[in-house]
């Protein structure tokens, strides 16, 4: 049998191409060279190649994160290119990537979400009023950035203000939401039509991290991940449940990761992942490996997947 040829998609344009080159670097590693011809493009430096050799891929790995990778834009080109890929496709990718639009979907589902306010840049908005809908500490998020940038915990009016200054140098459109403290934990996805899970993550960055940002998710050794999460039955049967949802509701294909905040009984979506970190820090290759998968393994079952 002729090997299939795989380009890796990785590095591109966002804040998180170090990220992305990282999870790149992992996937061409681990892919097994007796089944498949590695290619690595970089369509920040290399897009004319991407383009000039598009007849002879059979399938591009996406490991773009952030802006014009998970946001369906590198989708979208690939589709006119006749490229079949790993991942979800435009729609799924422009909706999970967008804060604002992935929970009006959950709610849509029937999902629990934080309570949250959402304003533009140059709007009028009143950081009292802001304070009363969504009490004295919130958290301030870009509507589309991944990995954390931008993302400010204020426990006050002024951490607030401070807050909202902060978040709009990476974005002309913000989400404040209630800040909500409890566990929590990520559930990994594969599948189109039928889904199965891998064991749930509980996530807990150390001291020092009032949240799990940047620093907390890519340093060794900053977050305590555990897996599989110690859950009573009946919750850790309900985050399964609200992951396959969220898949579905957002008409994800072949992979996605969900994370959610519990507290007591209630779930609560934060976001979903539809191209999950691949580095060897990474959750997603984790849970596949506390469920007897290693990542060669892990990279055939993404790559059938796609192609069925």
């Amino acid at each position: 049998m002729s090997k299939k040829n795989i380009a890796i998609i990785s590095g591109g344009w966002s804040r998180e191409r170090e990220i992305s080159i990282k999870s790149g670097m992992t996937v061409h590693e681990s892919l097994d060279k007796n089944k498949y011809t590695v290619t690595e493009y970089d369509p920040r430096d290399g897009l004319d190649l991407l383009i000039n050799n598009s007849h002879s891929i059979d399938l591009a790995f996406i490991l773009l994160h952030g802006k014009f990778g998970e946001d369906g834009c590198i989708q979208g080109l690939l589709n006119i290119l006749n490229i079949p890929f790993v991942g979800s496709g435009v729609t799924a990718s422009a909706m999970a990537s967008n804060k604002r639009i992935a929970k009006d979907i959950y709610r849509l589902a029937g999902l629990s979400i934080i309570k949250d306010v959402v304003i533009k840049k140059g709007a009028d908005f009143s950081v009292d009023q802001i304070i009363g809908t969504l009490g004295k500490k919130t958290i301030v998020k870009p509507l589309s950035e991944g990995s954390s940038f931008g993302i400010s915990v204020c426990n006050n009016r002024d951490e607030l203000q401070e807050g909202i200054k902060d978040t709009f140098k990476y974005e002309n459109e913000i989400m404040i939401e209630k800040f909500l403290s409890g566990r929590e934990v990520t559930c990994c996805v594969l599948g189109n039509d039928r889904l199965e899970t891998f064991p749930i993550v509980e996530i807990i960055p150390n001291n020092g991290y009032s949240f799990f940002n940047y620093e907390a998710k890519y340093t060794r050794g900053a977050t305590k991940e555990i897996c599989p999460a110690d859950l009573p039955s009946d919750i850790a049967e309900k985050v399964i449940h609200c992951a396959k949802i969220a898949h579905h509701a957002l008409r994800c294909r072949v992979w996605s990761r969900t994370d959610m905040i519990i507290q007591e009984k209630d779930i609560f979506l934060l976001e979903t992942n539809t191209i999950p970190g691949m580095t060897e820090n990474s959750l997603f290759p984790l849970a596949a490996r506390i469920a007897g998968m290693t990542m060669t393994q892990l990279l055939d079952r993404l790559i059938d997947l796609s192609l069925d």
